[in-house]
């Protein structure tokens, strides 16, 4: 019989660190499996898609946590992968079997996401990093709503991209702490096994139940995660692409250490959201080309958020 099934799309675990690529922070989240299936069962999901980023770690584990306690066993949990491809972009994958390496390009992650039954989605497809942006209509799926996306234009981007090309919308929580885990929740019509709930959500018997963005508190929380265990690679990444304002940051570092629950720090987080809006309106809105972005150059990046 088919059921409407409550079902978490876009979420992370400690599984993903050092997972994440080449540009990015090596701890990406710090949510344990065992965290992630007690809130899991305390919101009452049917099923949970772990798209740790390019890695299926911990998929196994958590079959057998949940084997070994009775309390989750009407928690479905089911393969995924957050894929980046070539550009830096993502692509999600769900009901693969074996993992997809990175670096690929987009058509090459689709063909083997196929190859093994699975599908794809385009995660925060408007996004200022990360994005696949106009390659999105590639996918199987489109993320319209992303938690993550605070500067609201680009989720708003999203929709109007997915109507335009009548594409099957979702929404994503993007959960790297465990408050935001269900923040977005979609109901899937359908029996709850894999092939089942792949081939509804290809034919689109799949709705937005719940969207919410994740908050000023929470989005912070996940980056003093990233700052704290990924000091050195941040001095690194630093030193490498802006050796112009080396001593800046690392004057800023340290007085992140000293003081992490200060107030400055949530006024440069409003300060970088008004960076952020700007960024996305001239990008998503007036057409400003977002390849400017992979420069890593500071003086762009301020031109665009602030002039």
């Amino acid at each position: 019989m088919l059921q409407l099934l409550k079902s978490e799309l876009h979420c992370h675990n400690n599984h993903s660190n050092f997972n994440v690529g080449d540009y990015d922070a090596p701890y990406d989240c710090n949510i344990t499996l065992q965290e992630q299936l007690e809130q899991s069962y305390r919101l009452a999901l049917d099923v949970l898609f772990v798209t740790n980023h390019n890695t299926l770690e911990g998929y196994k584990q958590m079959l057998e946590y949940k084997k070994a306690h009775s309390k989750y066993q009407k928690i479905q949990i089911y393969p995924a992968e957050e894929v980046t491809i070539d550009s830096g972009a993502h692509v999600l994958v769900y009901g693969n079997s074996k993992c997809i390496r990175p670096g690929m390009r987009l058509g090459e992650v689709i063909d083997e996401a196929r190859a093994q039954n699975a599908i794809t989605s385009a995660p925060h497809p408007f996004s200022i990093l990360d994005a696949l942006r106009e390659q999105a209509k590639s996918c199987d799926l489109i993320e319209v709503f992303n938690s993550n996306n605070v500067d609201i234009i680009s989720n708003a981007k999203a929709i109007q991209f997915a109507q335009k090309n009548n594409m099957i919308g979702v929404a994503g929580s993007d959960s790297h702490v465990l408050s935001t885990l269900g923040r977005c929740v979609n109901l899937i019509e359908s029996e709850n096994t894999l092939d089942d709930i792949l081939s509804a959500m290809k034919k689109g018997k799949i709705q937005i139940q719940r969207t919410d963005y994740a908050s000023g508190k929470e989005t912070l929380e996940h980056l003093r995660y990233k700052i704290n265990n990924s000091k050195d690679y941040i001095h690194e990444y630093i030193a490498k692409y802006y050796p112009r304002y080396e001593r800046l940051f690392t004057f800023l570092l340290k007085i992140f250490e000293m003081s992490q629950n200060n107030r400055f720090w949530i006024l440069i987080y409003q300060l970088a959201i008004m960076g952020l809006k700007r960024m996305s309106n001239k990008i998503n809105l007036q057409n400003y080309d977002s390849t400017i972005l992979r420069e890593k150059n500071l003086g762009t990046y301020c031109r665009l958020a602030f002039g």
